[in-house]
C-alpha cells in the first residue's frame, strides 16, 4: 500500500484503539517518525493530514528541516545529547527524551538565549532495559521537581515510554499501564511549567495497546512508510 494508504489505515486502528479506550479519535495526536525516510516520503504523509513528524537524530533534523515545504510540527524523540541541544532548539516544538537534569539545564540555556519556552517531555524506562535511556520511575518526581525548580524556560508537558519489542502487545501492557498511573499521580502537580496533557507511548507495533492504557500520542514509522533501509543511516555529528 502507499503512505497515504496506510495512514488512512493506521488512522481506522487508532479510532477503534480510541472507542475502546472510552476517548474520541481527535483526542489521539499521530506523530510520524520519519527516521531514515526522504523529504518526498515525509511530504507524501503531510499531504494526507499529518501534522507532526519526528526524528531520532539531530542530524537528520538538520539535513531535512530545510528540505520540507509543507507545515510540519517537528519533535526529537530520540535520545539528546547536550552539545546538540543547540541546533535543534530554534526547529522542533517538543523534546520526548528528557531524563536528567543536566539535560533539561542546557536546554534551559539555549531556550532563553532563543526567546522560548521549550516543551519537553520525561522519558520514562519503566522495564528497566539496559539498551534504553530514560529515567526509574522511582526517580521522576525527584528529577520533574528540580527541573520546575531550576528551569524556567522548560515547561513539562507529559511522559514518554518506549516499551520492549514483543511479538504479543499483551506483555507490555502492564508497562503502559505504569507510566498511565505515574503520570496521573503527577498531573497533580501545580506549577506554571508543568502542564501534564501529553503521554508519548506506542510504536507500530504496540500502538493501539498504548492508546488502550492513555497514550494521547503514539509515534509511527514502519506501519507509515515500510522498513527503513539502514544502510543509509547517517554517521554522527
Amino acid at each position: 500500500m502507499s503512505i497515504t494508504q496506510n495512514i488512512a489505515e493506521i488512522r481506522s486502528r487508532i479510532a477503534a484503539a480510541a472507542v475502546r479506550s472510552g476517548r474520541k479519535p481527535e483526542d489521539i495526536l499521530l506523530i510520524a517518525v520519519t527516521k531514515l525516510h526522504e523529504p518526498d516520503e515525509i511530504e507524501e504523509a503531510l499531504a494526507a493530514g499529518i501534522t507532526d513528524i519526528a526524528e531520532n537524530k539531530v542530524q537528520e533534523i538538520q539535513k531535512k528541516f530545510d528540505q520540507i515545504h509543507s507545515p510540519a510540527n517537528w519533535h526529537l524523540i530520540g535520545h539528546l545529547q547536550t552539545n546538540k541541544v543547540k541546533y535543534i532548539i530554534d526547529k522542533v516544538v517538543m523534546i520526548h527524551s528528557v531524563d536528567s537534569l543536566k539535560l533539561a539545564q542546557e536546554i534551559d540555556k539555549r531556550a532563553q538565549a532563543a526567546g522560548r519556552t521549550m516543551d519537553v517531555l520525561l522519558q520514562v524506562n519503566a522495564a528497566h532495559e539496559e539498551s534504553k535511556f530514560g529515567l526509574d520511575p522511582k526517580d521522576v518526581p525527584q528529577v520533574m521537581a528540580d527541573i520546575l525548580a531550576e528551569c524556567p524556560n522548560v515547561r513539562i508537558r507529559g511522559l514518554m515510554h518506549i516499551a520492549p519489542y514483543a511479538e504479543d502487545p499483551e506483555e507490555v501492557r502492564p508497562y503502559f499501564r505504569e507510566v498511565k498511573e505515574l503520570y496521573e499521580t503527577l498531573k497533580k502537580v501545580e506549577h506554571p511549567n508543568a502542564d501534564f496533557t501529553c503521554l508519548s507511548m506506542g510504536m507500530s507495533h504496540d500502538f493501539e495497546t498504548a492508546i488502550e492504557e492513555g497514550a494521547n500520542i503514539i509515534r509511527v514509522g514502519t506501519s507509515i512508510f515500510g522498513e527503513r533501509d539502514y544502510s543509509k543511516k547517517m554517521g554522527g555529528m
